[in-house]
C-alpha cells in the first residue's frame, strides 16, 4: 500500500512539474506604452519624459521602477511621425502588400539604464514562457528592426548591446561621429548626418567670418565632447584658437554653473560656439539670462539652433543673431493633420492620458473648474487654435528622418520578401539580412527625397546655414542664409548669403572675435611667451625683407637686386649706383680730366711753336712731345673710368691706365738718363753719347712699353675684368664696379708701372746736382716724388673707399700724378719760354749766363 502511495505522488509531481515553465524571464515584465500587432514588429524608443526622480536604494529590497517625469511633447511628436509612416505603409498597394507592420514603442526617460533594460525586451520579449522540457528557450528576434533614439550616448550604449545579434537600429537625431565606427556598432544607421562634418562645416563657419579667438561650450555627454572634440582638432589645423572650452550638463549643481558664466565674464571672444543638446540650451539659457550675458555671438549646432521653444524661451534675446547648421527644410504631405488627429489614440492608454492632461491642462476625472483646479478633460478636445510645443511643426526636419528611416526599414523588408503583387510570407526574417538590404538601398521619398546610406550607415552631410533674425512682434524668424555640402570638393562647400545676415545686438556689421589684431603688411607674427598661436605681436619686417599679405608668419627677403620700401611690404628694385657723370663728383672729375688734357694740349702747342729754341732742343724735344702725348692719354683714360660699366669699358680703362701710364713713365726715365748721360758724354774720353743716342732712346721707351703691352694681354687673355653688380657694398642700392678677374693682373700692372717709377725716381735723384743751369733732374726728381706719394697713399685709399668711390680714389690718383707730372717737368719750361725769354739761349742753357735761381 505505501509502495502504490508512493508512485502516486511521483506521477503527482511529474505532472506538476511539466506544468512548471522551464524558461522563466528575470526581472519585471517590461510592457510597451504604446504597441500594435502586425505581421512584422518594428521597435520604437522614445524619451516619452526627459528627466527622472531620484531614487535611494538601500541595497537591502529590489530597486523599485523608474520614476520618469517631464513630460517631452517633441518626442511625441517624433513618435506620431513614426506611427504616420507605419500607418502609410500599412495602406500603401504598392510597399509591402498584404504584410502589416506592428509596432511597440518604449519610454527611456533619457536614462541610458533604461534605454538598455527597453532594448533588451525588445530583443527577448516579455512575456513568461511554458514550454516543454525539451523544447529550446530561446526563439528569434521581437522586433526586425529599431526605431530611435534621439540622443547619442544611448545609442551607445543600445547599439553595443543589440550589435551582436545585428539588429539594425534607425537613429532620427543621434549625430555623434563616434557611432560611425562599424566595429564597435555594427547594426547602427541614422538619417541624420554624423557630428564629423557638422563640426567641421561650424569650424569653416567662423574661419569664414574671420573668428579666431572664440569660446566654446558643449554638452557633457558623447554627442558634446566627441563633437567638440573635432571642431577643436579641425579648428588647430585652421589657426583658430579657444579660449576656453566647457563642458555642462542639465543636471549639474548650481556652482558649476555659475563657474562657467564667471569664465565667460572674464574671457575677452565674443562668439561662443555651442555644441548642446536643446535640453541643456534651455538651462544654460535661463542662467544667461539670471547674469545678463548679452552680445556674444552664438554659433550653434543643429541640436538646438532651429529649436522654436528654445527661441521662445529666449525672452532676454540672449541668442539674437545667432548663426548656426541646421537640417534641410523638409515637408512630408498629410503628417501635420495626423499629428493634429491624435484623438485616434488609445485614451485608455496611461502614457496618452498623462500627455492629453497636458497638452490640455485638465483632468480625467470629475473636478470643478477652479482658479487652482484645471477643469475636466473629455477626451473629445480639439487641438484645433491650439499653440504649444505639439503643434509647432518648425521640427518638421526631424520628423522627415523618422518617416525616411521607417520606410528605409520598409523597402529593405519589401525586397526579401520578394514583393510584387504579394508577399511571400512564408520566407524566415533575419535581422542581419534586413541590416545588409538597408546599407544597399536605394529610393525616393514621395516627396522626392533621396534616401541612401554610406558604408558606416550614414547619410550625405548637408546642411542648412539658419540665422536667427528677431522680428517687432518678438517672435524670432529662422532665415536660411546660406548652405553646407559635404559632397562638393573643398572650397565650394560653403556658400553664404552675408547680406541678409543679422548678428548679435541686431548688428549688421560681423562681430570681430580675435585675441590680437591682423598683422598688417609690412609685420610678422611673433606668438606671445605662454599663449595660444591666435595671440601675438606684430614684429616690423627687417630691412631687405617684406610681407605682403596679412597675418604674414614670416618675412620674405627680396631677391639680391631689389629692396623693401619704407612700408616694407613690396620688394623696390634697388638703385644702380656707379659714378655717373651726371653727379658732382663725376662732373668735377670729368673737368679735372679735360682741363688737364687741355693743358698738355696748350703745353704741347707752345712746344711745338718753341721748337727751334734752345730750351726746348736742349730737352730732347723728341721725348718731351711723346711725353706731352702720353699725359694727354692719361688724363683721357681717367674718363673710361666714369659712366656705367660695360664688358668693354671694363677691360679698356685699365689696360688704357696701365699701358698710357708706361708710357709716360718710360718717357720720363728716357728723359732723365738723357740727362744723365749727356753730362757724362763732356768728360774726356767718354763715348756714352753713341750708346744713348735717339735710336736707343726710342727702342727704350719702346720696351718698356711693350712689356706692360704683354702683361695686360696675358690679364685679359687669363681673367680679363668684367662688370659686376655689388650687393654687399650697400644694403638698398646696386654698386656697379668693375671686377679685376685677377688681382694677379691688376696688381702685376700697378707694380709694373711702381718698378719703372722707382728706377726713374733712382736716376732722377743722382742727376740732381749736375752742373747746368737749368737742370731737368731736378723737377723730374720732385715730379717723380709727388707720383710715388700720391700712388703710395692711392692704395689704402683705394681698399677702404667703398663703391664709386673707389673708382674716384682711382680717377684722383690719375690725374693727381699727371697733373704732377705735367706740372713739374713742362711748367718751368713754359716760364722761361713765355715769360723769360732772355733766358731761352744756347749760352745760358751751356751755364755762361746768369744763373737762374733753382
Amino acid at each position: 500500500m505505501m509502495v502504490l502511495l508512493f508512485i502516486f505522488l511521483l506521477l503527482v509531481a511529474s505532472f506538476s512539474q511539466a506544468k512548471e515553465p522551464v524558461c522563466i524571464r528575470r526581472g519585471d515584465p517590461e510592457n510597451p506604452q504604446l504597441s500594435r500587432d502586425g505581421d512584422i514588429i518594428l521597435g520604437g524608443m522614445f524619451s516619452f519624459h526627459s528627466s527622472w526622480n531620484d531614487r535611494k536604494d538601500t541595497y537591502m529590497q529590489k530597486p523599485l521602477p523608474l520614476q520618469c517625469t517631464s513630460l517631452n511633447f517633441r518626442e511625441f511628436q517624433v513618435t506620431q511621425a513614426m506611427l504616420f509612416a507605419i500607418e502609410e505603409i500599412n495602406n500603401s498597394t504598392d510597399l509591402l502588400p498584404g504584410v502589416s507592420l506592428g509596432y511597440k514603442m518604449y519610454d527611456t526617460c533619457g536614462s541610458i539604464a533604461q534605454s538598455i533594460k527597453v532594448a533588451l525586451a525588445l530583443m527577448n520579449g516579455n512575456q513568461i514562457i511554458f514550454t516543454a522540457p525539451e523544447a529550446p528557450c530561446t526563439k528569434p528576434a521581437q522586433v526586425q528592426a529599431i526605431m530611435g533614439e534621439t540622443s547619442s550616448s544611448p545609442c551607445m550604449a543600445i547599439a553595443t548591446v543589440i550589435g551582436p545579434f545585428y539588429i539594425p537600429m534607425m537613429s532620427h537625431f543621434a549625430t555623434c561621429a563616434c557611432l560611425s565606427d562599424k566595429t564597435k556598432y555594427p547594426s547602427f544607421l541614422r538619417t541624420i548626418p554624423s557630428d564629423y562634418y557638422q563640426s567641421r562645416a561650424l569650424v569653416y563657419l567662423v574661419k569664414y567670418f574671420g573668428w579666431t579667438w572664440v569660446g566654446a561650450i558643449r554638452t557633457n555627454d558623447d554627442y558634446g565632447n566627441k563633437g567638440m572634440a573635432t571642431f577643436t582638432e579641425t579648428a588647430q589645423q585652421l589657426g583658430i584658437c579657444l579660449e576656453y572650452s566647457v563642458s555642462f550638463f542639465r543636471t549639474d549643481p548650481y556652482e558649476k554653473i555659475q563657474k562657467i558664466i564667471d569664465i565667460i565674464k572674464a574671457s575677452t571672444s565674443k562668439v561662443i560656439v555651442g555644441f548642446l543638446s536643446h535640453f541643456d540650451m534651455d538651462v544654460l539659457l535661463h542662467e544667461f539670462s539670471l547674469n545678463n550675458l548679452t552680445g556674444y555671438q552664438w554659433i550653434g549646432s543643429e541640436s538646438w539652433i532651429f529649436d522654436s521653444q528654445t527661441a521662445e524661451m529666449d525672452i532676454h534675446h540672449i541668442l539674437d543673431g545667432a548663426i548656426g547648421l541646421s537640417i534641410p527644410k523638409s515637408h512630408v504631405t498629410g503628417l501635420k493633420e495626423f499629428m493634429l488627429n491624435v484623438k485616434l489614440l488609445n485614451s485608455s492608454n496611461d502614457l496618452f492620458t498623462e500627455f492629453w492632461e497636458a497638452l490640455f491642462n485638465c483632468k480625467f476625472k470629475e473636478l470643478k473648474s477652479t482658479a487652482e483646479n484645471p477643469r475636466e478633460c473629455t477626451g473629445h478636445e480639439d487641438l484645433t487654435g491650439v499653440k504649444n510645443s505639439f503643434t509647432d511643426m518648425s521640427l518638421m526636419p526631424i520628423f522627415n528622418n523618422v518617416y525616411k528611416g521607417v520606410y528605409a526599414v520598409a523597402h529593405a523588408l519589401h525586397n526579401i520578401l520578394n514583393c510584387n503583387k504579394t508577399c511571400e510570407k512564408n520566407v524566415q526574417l533575419d535581422p542581419f539580412m534586413i541590416l545588409q538590404r538597408i546599407l544597399k538601398m536605394y529610393f525616393k521619398t514621395k516627396e522626392g527625397d533621396e534616401v541612401y546610406f554610406d558604408e558606416n550607415g550614414d547619410p550625405a552631410a548637408k546642411y542648412e546655414i539658419i540665422n536667427w533674425q528677431p522680428r517687432k512682434n518678438g517672435i524670432v524668424e529662422f532665415v536660411t542664409v546660406g548652405l553646407y555640402d559635404a559632397s562638393l570638393p573643398p572650397g565650394k562647400q560653403l556658400t553664404l548669403q552675408n547680406n541678409s545676415l543679422i548678428w548679435a545686438r541686431n548688428s549688421k556689421q560681423v562681430p570681430v572675435s580675435v585675441c590680437s589684431e591682423k598683422c598688417p603688411p609690412g609685420t610678422r607674427k611673433v606668438l606671445q611667451k605662454g599663449r595660444p598661436v591666435c595671440c601675438y605681436d606684430c614684429i616690423r619686417c627687417a630691412e631687405g625683407e617684406i610681407s605682403n599679405t596679412t597675418d604674414s608668419v614670416t618675412c620674405l627677403r627680396c631677391p639680391p637686386e631689389f629692396w623693401s620700401n619704407e612700408r616694407r611690404d613690396t620688394c623696390i628694385k634697388k638703385e644702380a649706383v656707379f659714378l655717373s657723370y651726371e653727379e658732382i663728383m663725376g662732373a668735377l672729375l670729368t673737368a679735372a680730366s679735360l682741363f688737364g688734357t687741355c693743358m698738355t694740349t696748350g703745353v704741347a702747342l707752345i712746344f711745338f711753336k718753341y721748337r727751334k729754341t734752345p730750351i726746348v732742343r736742349a730737352n730732347n724735344s723728341e721725348l718731351s712731345f711723346l711725353l706731352l702725348f702720353s699725359l694727354t692719354l692719361c688724363f683721357l683714360c681717367s674718363l673710361t673710368f666714369i659712366g656705367q660699366p660695360s664688358e668693354w669699358s671694363c677691360m679698356l680703362r685699365h689696360v688704357a691706365f696701365g699701358i698710357t701710364f708706361v708710357l709716360c713713365i718710360s718717357c720720363v726715365l728716357g728723359k732723365t738718363m738723357v740727362v744723365l748721360m749727356a753730362f757724362r758724354a763732356t768728360r774726356p774720353g767718354s763715348n756714352v753719347q753713341k750708346w744713348f743716342g735717339p735710336t736707343q732712346q726710342r727702342l727704350c721707351v719702346t720696351s718698356f712699353t711693350l712689356i706692360q703691352v704683354i702683361i695686360c694681354i696675358i690679364w685679359l687673355t687669363v681673367s680679363p675684368p668684367f662688370p659686376f653688380k655689388n650687393f654687399k657694398e650697400f644694403k638698398d642700392k646696386i654698386t656697379l664696379e668693375c671686377a679685376l678677374g685677377t688681382s694677379v693682373g691688376y696688381w702685376a700692372v700697378l707694380g709694373y708701372i711702381g718698378l719703372l717709377s722707382v728706377l726713374c725716381f733712382i736716376f732722377a735723384f743722382l742727376a740732381r746736382k749736375l752742373p747746368d743751369n737749368f737742370n731737368e733732374a731736378k723737377f723730374i726728381t720732385f715730379s717723380m716724388l709727388i707720383f710715388c706719394a700720391v700712388w703710395i697713399t692711392f692704395i689704402p685709399a683705394y681698399v677702404s673707399s667703398p663703391g664709386k668711390f673707389s673708382v674716384a680714389v682711382e680717377i684722383f690718383a690719375i690725374l693727381a700724378s699727371s697733373f704732377g707730372l705735367l706740372i713739374c717737368i713742362f711748367f718751368p719750361k713754359c716760364y722761361i719760354i713765355l715769360l723769360k725769354p732772355e733766358k731761352n739761349t744756347k749760352k745760358n742753357m751751356m751755364g755762361k749766363g746768369p744763373r737762374s735761381p733753382s
